[in-house]
């Protein structure tokens, strides 16, 4: 019995993850509130040429061009014509879920991420659906083709099997001929797939990643303790993935191709000082974008205030780290 119960404990604590060496820390440049989205909750941010581009996803309708500069930010509403979205092979209990909460929460798609192609195209996932909806520069929006396999594939590896935890971000290649995609948690995981002539399908096969278990929140949380691995947005810069880490307040670059890590950095210093801090026990950051300069990390705050009252949603701008975004360990 005793023998038993140290395995089981063992088993456990394998299974948490605690890093060996602290990442380095980022430095926050500016903070930016944001105004103007009718349902708040900010879940995804672009960099489609010199415009920032942000979903929510209680809205079903339209995105949001930001009016960017020092101080508050303002969000331009850009209406989109949703089709009928199709069946993408996610079961119809998960579906089911996610249109009942859509009556009290709003947003039918849950729309979780946003990026964009060399041409101008923009394309915003929805978790509710396992759906990727591509939005021209001019011309009817329409729903991307995905071969089944995708989510069944997914499935199969252990993920998207639960309500709320389906796709929360994605990443497209310049030329637009490559999408990653980004399931959430338990397990969490990466996905890539490629078009084709007629369907965006998977090349040989479209998991790069399923990881299941916990990491310890970063020391500076409050009343810190582990929690599921998540993946909570995408961003592809000069050929590498790099994937915000929610809940362990981190952002990680990672092979394009196998996403194995290369390295991480830490947002927690600034990012949990006490004025800055929500009542949540989880990290609430949703989106991000890097660039030559630094990272855009965009906060979905639930429409909860944080310690200092700020209710609207939050745009932070990281610098850069030292050596860049592609230095070695």
């Amino acid at each position: 019995m005793r023998q038993g119960f140290a395995l089981a404990c063992a088993l456990l604590l394998t299974s948490i993850t605690v890093s060996a060496e602290p990442a380095p820390q980022l430095r926050l440049l500016s903070e930016h509130a944001v105004e103007g989205m009718r349902g708040g909750n900010l879940s995804g941010l672009a960099q489609c040429g010199k415009e920032l581009w942000a979903v929510s996803d209680r809205d079903d309708d339209q995105i949001y061009r930001l009016e960017t500069g020092d101080g508050v930010w303002h969000a331009e509403t850009v209406g989109i014509g949703v089709p009928p979205v199709p069946d993408s092979g996610l079961p119809w209990g998960l579906r089911a879920r996610a249109w009942v909460a859509s009556f009290v929460r709003g947003g039918d798609l849950d729309f979780e991420g946003i990026t964009c192609d060399s041409a101008g195209n923009r394309y915003v996932v929805s978790e509710a659906h396992a759906a990727v909806l591509q939005i021209p520069p001019t011309g009817p929006t329409s729903w991307l083709k995905i071969s089944p396999l995708m989510v069944r594939e997914a499935r199969a590896r252990g993920m998207l099997l639960n309500f709320n935890a389906v796709f929360e971000g994605l990443a497209v290649s310049p030329e637009g001929d490559k999408l990653w995609l980004a399931a959430e948690r338990e397990s969490r995981g990466l996905l890539l797939i490629k078009r084709k002539q007629t369907v965006w399908d998977c090349d040989g096969g479209c998991v790069l990643l399923s990881e299941a278990g916990k990491e310890m929140q970063p020391a500076q949380f409050p009343k810190a303790k582990p929690m599921p691995k998540d993946f909570a947005d995408l961003s592809l810069y000069n050929g590498k993935l790099f994937t915000l880490e929610r809940n362990a307040y981190e952002i990680c670059r990672r092979d394009a191709e196998t996403a194995k890590v290369e390295r991480c950095w830490s947002y927690a210093e600034d990012a949990l000082q006490e004025n800055r801090r929500y009542p949540q026990p989880f990290g609430l950051a949703e989106a991000l974008v890097i660039d030559d300069e630094g990272a855009w990390i965009g906060i979905d705050n639930n429409n909860d205030a944080r310690a200092d009252g700020e209710v609207r949603p939050i745009v932070w701008r990281f610098a850069a780290p030292e050596g860049g975004w592609s230095a070695k360990p």
